[in-house]
C-alpha cells in the first residue's frame, strides 16, 4: 500500500496548520489579558523615572486599590503615590504583574492589599497557603529590589455579592488577617490593618458607612484608609 496515500492535500494541511497558530495565539492572548500585564503597560513606559530626590510609592491590589484611585484622586495626586490596582484580580495575577507593575517603577515603597478576591474565590478555589504565598512571595521580590513595604489587611466582608453561594467569608478574612498580622510582626514589616477600623457587627461585615456593596469602600470608607495609610508610609520613608 502506497503511504502517500494516507497523506492530506497540501492546501488542507496549511489551512490545519494556520488554525493551531490561531489558537494557540488567542490562548497565549487570553493568559497574557488574564495576568493584566497589558492593563497599566502603556501608564508604566510613559512613566519618568524616579528623580534622585523622590520617594516613589505605588499600591498594589484589586478593585479596592482601583475604586481608590479613581474615587479619590487628589489623594494620589497630591501625595505622588501611583495605583495599580486591577478589578477582579487575586493574589495569583498580582504575583505575575509584579515585576512590571512594582519591580520596574523603581519605587521606594509598596503597599499590598491583597486576598479579597482570592477568598471571593475569582480565581478558583480559596486555598490559604497559596494566597498567603503569593503575598510572601511579593514581598520578598520587593524586599530583593530593595523596595519598603507595607501589608496590609483584608477588608472586612460578610460575603460578596457577586458570589453568594461563599458562606464562610468574614471566618477566611480573619484568619487570614491574623496569618499576615504575626508574618509582619515577626519580619518586621509595617501592617496597617484597615479591618479594626471598617468592621462592623456580628457578621463582621463591612461598615454601612463604608459601604454600598458589602464589599468596596465609599468614599467615607476610602477616607478612613487613608488616614491609616499616609501615617504609615509617612513613618515609613
Amino acid at each position: 500500500m502506497n503511504s502517500t496515500n494516507n497523506l492530506l492535500p497540501a492546501n488542507i494541511l496549511a489551512s490545519l496548520l494556520l488554525c493551531l497558530l490561531l489558537a494557540c495565539t488567542a490562548a497565549k492572548a487570553q493568559d497574557y489579558n488574564w495576568s493584566g500585564l497589558n492593563r497599566y503597560a502603556k501608564a508604566n513606559r510613559e512613566l519618568p523615572s524616579p528623580t534622585k530626590h523622590e520617594k516613589r510609592v505605588v499600591f498594589m491590589g484589586n478593585s479596592i486599590t482601583e475604586g481608590w484611585a479613581n474615587q479619590r484622586p487628589h489623594f494620589f495626586e497630591d501625595n505622588h503615590y501611583i495605583g495599580r490596582g486591577i478589578s477582579g484580580q487575586g493574589t495569583y495575577q498580582f504575583l505575575l504583574r509584579f515585576r512590571e507593575d512594582i519591580i520596574k517603577l523603581h519605587p521606594a515603597l509598596v503597599v499590598i492589599n491583597a486576598g479579597t478576591n482570592d477568598v471571593a474565590e475569582n480565581p478558583g478555589p480559596y486555598n490559604e497557603e497559596y494566597t498567603f504565598g503569593n503575598i510572601v512571595s511579593m514581598i520578598e521580590l520587593a524586599q530583593a529590589n530593595d523596595i519598603k513595604v507595607i501589608l496590609t489587611s483584608v477588608l472586612p466582608a460578610a460575603g460578596f455579592f457577586w458570589h453568594p453561594g461563599i458562606k464562610d467569608a468574614a471566618d477566611k478574612i480573619a484568619a487570614l488577617n491574623r496569618r499576615l498580622a504575626r508574618y509582619a510582626k515577626t519580619h518586621k514589616i509595617p501592617y496597617v490593618d484597615y479591618y479594626q477600623e471598617m468592621v462592623s457587627g456580628e457578621n463582621r461585615a463591612l461598615n454601612p458607612a463604608y459601604t454600598k456593596d458589602g464589599v468596596h469602600p465609599t468614599e467615607e470608607g476610602y477616607l478612613v484608609m487613608e488616614k491609616l495609610i499616609k501615617k504609615a508610609i509617612d513613618k515609613a520613608l
